[in-house]
């Protein structure tokens, strides 16, 4: 039995929580719009098209924001051909996915889509093959509420109202050999900052992110942001952040300890934000957008799914539909937990993908709808962590691991509401053989009160649901929780994902 401790202290708080922490990302790809949430012949689609068992577990899911529509996709992508009549609409090739674009779903579809889910739109523009100009006639097209051909163009086609995008990111990726007009640092730092001040000329109230490196592993790590940043610190609020893992070689200890990758990740590139920061003089935080993160299984997609050939190009192809076990879901919980502790500077993050591609939805073209593993974290943590993400002390017993050095068996994050009392505990239990008792110091909090401890594990990790058994993996109380005064002692299961709530006499009481 391996121990673990933690305090819930209200005076000790990292930041806030933004609820942009609980992003998700929509791509052009596979089949994540098309035979996703996009479906006119289903039997549950709406006069639109869309798919309204989808709607409503995307509505459960609590996604904030979501970033569209790329991904590699945007950096080929010309947005003109997104708006206007549908049947007027050009196909296009997609480069990057090497697949047919229809553009039956664009810009005036997608927003209305996100309104009705409750979301906020993450714009990216085409710093690829594009450049300044096109990214002012996008933010022309959204932003300008009337009198320009631009904005009268929008009102034509459907759009009175300004759609009021907020976020932009600036490109995608462009560290990436594999992205369509990959540029080097310098370059893209001098295209950045150049789009960020003509987008800010023409609407100053918008929140820029700049493309930080799409993995650590990338040759390029550190210096790029250095670079970048050089460039466009004073003209951007974000950068970017972007990271994927998978069970390599069969190595499950050092896969349940991905989060420590991504917490070295982030605090590598707070640090050489912090660095340009000193170097200017300047008075402002750079913040993190971690806009693209996930399980993905990439090595299946490089020897089973890409799609080659020059007469190959079809519409909508199924790619990266990974299934997802018990052991993603429990990596899924402890990523969510690195963002958590880092709620400082990590103010914005984006899920990639929603649905069907790398995705905790999955639809089956004229059929059901249904959850993977990783949804129920998710979704546990975007609902129930709210206010104050807290600084716990955790001490855990550790173990080695071959990827990531020593690491803590136990990992945790909590925040607590000031307003209403409430409080979230969200644990993992990286052992795939011994039960974790974790004790918490709840003495700081007055008049605790346990709702619900919900765990997910199971005696099979690579458990998963599909469409045979879509309910084989489900979240179930949590077995041996014990509260005494001031102390709440919980168990947890080998391989496990655990969420705590409770309530307190708030603070402003």
């Amino acid at each position: 039995m391996a121990t673990a401790r933690l305090t819930l202290d209200p005076q000790r708080t990292i930041g806030t929580v933004n609820r942009r922490l609980f992003g998700s990302f929509v791509e052009h790809l596979g089949r994540c719009v098309y035979d996703g949430i996009y479906e006119p012949g289903h039997p549950l689609a709406d006069s639109a098209g869309f798919r309204n068992d989808v709607k409503e577990l995307v509505k459960e899911l609590g996604v904030s924001a979501i970033r569209y529509p790329g991904g590699n996709f945007v950096s080929g992508f010309k947005w003109e051909d997104s708006v206007g009549p549908v049947e007027q609409r050009p196909k296009r090739l997609d480069l990057a996915w090497h697949s047919t674009e229809t553009n039956q779903v664009g810009l005036h579809e997608f927003a209305g889509w996100l309104e009705e889910i409750g979301s906020e739109l993450m714009l990216a523009v085409n710093l690829g093959t594009r450049g300044t100009e096109e990214a002012l006639d996008l933010l022309e097209y959204c932003n300008l509420p009337f009198g320009t051909a631009l904005a009268e163009k929008r009102a034509g086609n459907g759009h009175d109202k300004a759609f009021n995008i907020k976020m932009w990111c600036l490109g995608n990726e462009m560290d990436g050999p594999w992205q369509i007009g990959h540029r080097s640092a310098d370059d893209y730092g001098k295209i950045a900052s150049q789009t960020a001040k003509a987008m800010r000329q023409l609407d100053p109230s918008i929140e820029l992110v700049a493309c930080g490196s799409s993995s650590a592993d990338m040759p390029t790590f550190g210096e790029w942001e250095r670079v970048v940043l050089g460039h466009t610190y004073d003209d951007v609020d974000f950068i970017s952040c972007h990271a994927y893992y998978e069970i390599k070689d069969g190595d499950l200890g050092s896969f349940l300890a991905s989060a420590a990758n991504m917490d070295r990740f982030i605090d590598s590139v707070a640090a050489t934000a912090d660095h340009i920061k000193a170097v200017k003089g300047s008075d402002k935080t750079l913040n993190i957008s971690f806009d693209e993160w996930n399980v993905w299984y990439n090595e299946r997609f490089e020897t089973v799914d890409k799609i080659t050939g020059i007469d190959n190009w079809p519409v909508a192809p199924r790619l990266l539909e990974d299934t997802y076990t018990v052991a993603d879901a429990v990596v899924v919980g402890n990523l969510l937990i690195s963002l958590l502790n880092h709620a400082d500077r990590v103010t914005s993050a984006s899920l990639a993908q929603l649905v069907n591609v790398i995705a905790p939805i999955m639809t089956e073209p004229g059929g059901p709808a249904w959850r993977q593993t990783t949804f129920f974290p998710f979704a546990l943590t975007s609902h129930n962590a709210n206010g104050s993400a807290l600084d716990t002390g955790l001490e855990s017993e550790k173990y080695d691991t071959t990827a990531h050095g020593t690491v803590r068996i136990v990992d945790a994050a909590a925040t607590h509401n000031p307003d209403d009392g409430s409080a979230s505990v969200f644990l993992v239990n990286r052992s795939s053989e011994r039960e974790s008792t974790v004790t918490i110091d709840t003495s700081h909090l007055r008049d605790v009160q346990v709702l619900s401890a919900l765990t997910l594990t199971d005696t099979d990790v690579f458990a998963a649901n599909n469409l045979a058994d879509p309910h084989r993996v489900q979240l179930r109380d949590l077995e041996g929780t014990e509260q005494r005064p001031g102390v709440i002692t919980l168990t947890l299961p080998p391989v496990s994902w655990t969420a705590l709530f409770l309530t307190s006499t708030p603070d402003r009481a």
